[in-house]
């Protein structure tokens, strides 16, 4: 078994072949389990219960320093009754998927407490996935890196080109770092603790289905979790805990660090509080972003909400009147805390006084400024499984009904009867003269069809059946 050889020495492997007859003496389980869970278990004690200070890598795995001893600082670990032996309680666990960092760690910090010795850190995705697209990694990414801006005076900048602090790839097999992966499920990702070279860096399994949602694994929850290994914190035995080693799925949109994990990232880097007195401007970016009118700018989303209309971007939104050019920037979280950031898609019924904002797989629904309710699923849409994000919507008044556009291909809902039409999907292409390829965003104004594809606005004639006008994106919001 590869695997097995990577962790094992060789003299280990040799004694406990010779040896193994009294293995079964550990197990509380039916003896034709007993050998295959023998050498799973050995495996996965030899990776995870070394002893203090050999490893600096943290990983998630998807479920004396003898064997036996091994055994009870695991269950000890975990919180099982303490028995030395590998009963289906214990096998459980072993099993689940998980970070593949060692338990064995001081506190909640790796031995030496490794951290940064700044406050703002670089990072980039060198490698991605095909499980997800590009921009639906960025997010993931971003959100997990958030998670603990929010609770820690620290920045994380995006880079594009070059050497980052943190440097995230996927990467399948052996990948050159002497932490191979192991295929579907086991380990899902490991990340390095802070220092030079691999330090900070984060690798996620290639092999495992990664997604936005809850089927597969969840990208932002593995990343958030492998994130605070990057940034100094090894595992905790909270089981409430993101850093908690085993996989557990954590609602990524206005999600908060559990006590114990703000406890951790604070011992090494302080509290936000502590940063805002030493520094003239906060950590995220500011309402007033001197890139807005960049000419390359593009927008998430736009919708109209009332009589204004707005324009999401990142982490901030612009307000326009409908009868003003010029455009207030906010934070999103200002106005929409749930939302935090990054919109997908959003629009308005206005003859019915709601509005819907779209993240990933999950949509609010507003009266106004005031978010309604939890996150619900796009499924109650009628979207087939396979969806799970919107790039942009639309809602024609005329018509009563709101477009949904996904790649290159778009949907229709019928809002009278509140039910997707048959027929669709239908090619954007072929049924908007003069828009090609995937849309950022779109809304109705005045009876025309405004659909945003990166720094250009297309004007879109319904009864001409084509664009009439192209603008910059930017001219929208006062430039």
């Amino acid at each position: 078994m590869e695997f097995f050889y990577v962790f094992c020495p060789p003299l280990l492997l040799v004694v406990s072949l010779k040896y193994s007859a009294p293995a079964p003496a550990l197990f509380a389980l039916p003896r034709t389990s007993s050998w295959r869970d023998f050498y799973i278990a050995q495996e996965y004690l030899d990776k995870y219960y070394t002893p203090k200070g050999e490893h600096k890598v943290g990983e998630m795995i998807a479920g004396g320093n003898s064997l036996m001893n091994k055994v009870r600082q695991m269950q000890a670990f975990f919180g099982l009754k303490v028995t030395g032996k590998l009963d289906h309680s214990t096998m459980n666990v072993i099993k689940r998927p998980r970070c593949g960092v060692p338990d064995v760690a001081n506190y909640r910090l790796f031995p030496g407490e490794p951290k940064w010795k700044k406050s703002t850190l670089t990072y980039r995705v060198s490698k991605y996935t095909s499980s997800l697209s590009n921009s639906e990694v960025d997010k993931a990414v971003e959100m997990g890196l958030r998670a603990w801006s929010n609770s820690a005076p620290l920045n994380f900048v995006k880079a594009k080109t070059g050497e980052a602090d943190i440097m995230i790839s996927f990467q399948s097999g052996d990948h050159g770092d002497s932490y191979p992966f192991d295929g579907p499920r086991g380990t899902l990702a490991h990340a390095f603790a802070p220092g030079e070279g691999l330090g900070g860096d984060t690798h996620f399994d290639n092999a495992e289905k990664w997604t936005m949602g809850m089927n597969g694994f969840n990208l932002f929850t593995v990343a958030a979790h492998e994130f605070g290994h990057a940034l100094g914190l090894a595992h905790s035995t909270d089981p409430s805990a993101l850093m908690y080693p085993t996989y557990k799925y954590q609602h990524p949109f206005g999600f908060r660090l559990p006590k114990d994990d703000v406890k951790g990232i604070q011992a090494l880097y302080g509290n936000n509080r502590m940063f805002l007195h030493h520094q003239p401007l906060p950590s995220p970016p500011t309402p007033m972003d001197p890139d807005h009118c960049d000419s390359r700018v593009s927008f998430d989303a736009v919708t109209v909400l009332g009589k204004e209309l707005l324009f999401f971007k990142d982490r901030i939104f612009w307000r326009r009147q409908a009868q003003l050019k010029s455009a207030r920037p906010l934070s999103i979280t200002s106005s929409f805390p749930q939302l935090m950031s990054n919109v997908d898609a959003a629009y308005e019924v206005a003859e019915r006084g709601v509005a819907y904002f779209f993240k990933g797989p999950h949509y609010w629904r507003t009266h106004g400024f005031q978010i309604q309710g939890s996150p619900r699923s796009i499924a109650d849409f009628g979207f087939p499984r396979d969806v799970q994000h919107i790039d942009a919507a639309v809602y024609l008044k005329d018509e009563r009904k709101t477009l949904f556009f996904i790649g290159d291909e778009f949907y229709s809902f019928d809002e009278v009867k509140r039910k997707m039409e048959t027929d669709f999907p239908k090619s954007i292409e072929d049924e908007f003269s003069g828009i090609n390829g995937r849309i950022d965003a779109a809304v109705e104004v005045n009876g025309f069809i405004y659909f945003f594809r990166g720094p250009k606005a297309y004007k879109y004639d319904k009864e001409k059946e084509d664009v009439v006008n192209i603008v910059k994106s930017s001219s929208w919001v006062g430039c």
